[in-house]
């Protein structure tokens, strides 16, 4: 749910009702000027309190999620929205040309998941082992890569623990990839359905004007 959208709504909501209680109180009951206008604070906050109200009612319904399970899949994307943040920043640091493009296809991943889980958040259940482990194993490898490839001195087995270290993320971004393909997967099979059916129209159609051609022709 957009925090933007509903304070947008619940503004466009309370400040008319605002203002008309202003007026009715100040004009129609001859209330004081402070009393009026503590009245109108109140009926625009009430008003703005009801929209939001009404507005995450309809979220819930349309994404069937009760409070509960929306209030735990919203406590988990937070965290990850900081987890994503020292991720995106850590990745630029490293300064390992060759794996730049897996690193920028890792980004763009976590990223994507982040977002589609935002927008739909029932899509979380699909996408708990990304969030509860393989988010957290990306960040700790890629923190511990930057450091240890900062040190101005290296030596066999730090070199040896940075190419591991690289190998394990490149395993780790082939998982990610496996959580974004499993969070899209009912799309997937949505638009394969969708596809088959139109398939099927073209041909009943292409089948129809066939027969129809024939009886023409005799």
């Amino acid at each position: 749910m957009n925090p933007f959208i509903t304070f947008l709504a619940g503004a466009f909501a309370a400040i008319p009702v605002a203002i008309t209680v202003w007026f009715v109180s100040f004009f129609g009951f001859d209330q004081a000027f402070m009393l009026s206008s503590l009245i109108s604070l109140t009926g625009g906050a009430a008003t703005y309190w009801l929209t939001a109200v009404v507005l995450k009612g309809r979220f819930l319904k349309r994404h069937q999620l009760t409070r509960k399970e929306y209030q735990y899949i919203k406590k988990n994307t937070e965290e990850a929205k900081h987890k994503l943040k020292r991720l995106h920043k850590v990745l630029f640091k490293i300064r390992h040309v060759p794996s730049l493009k897996q690193r920028m296809d890792l980004l763009r991943m976590t990223r994507k998941i982040y977002k589609l889980t935002l927008k739909e958040p029932k899509r979380f259940y699909k996408a708990e082992t990304f969030y509860f482990s393989h988010l957290d194993s990306v960040l700790e490898l890629s923190e511990k890569y930057a450091f240890l490839a900062s040190q101005p001195t290296k030596n066999r087995e730090l070199e040896h623990s940075l190419f591991e270290t690289r190998q394990t993320l490149y395993e780790l971004t082939q998982a990610v990839e496996r959580d974004l393909d499993q969070i899209i997967s009912d799309d997937l099979d949505h638009l394969n359905f969708e596809i088959d059916v139109a398939k099927h129209t073209i041909k009943t159609h292409h089948e129809t004007q066939a027969i129809e051609e024939n009886r023409r022709l005799k």
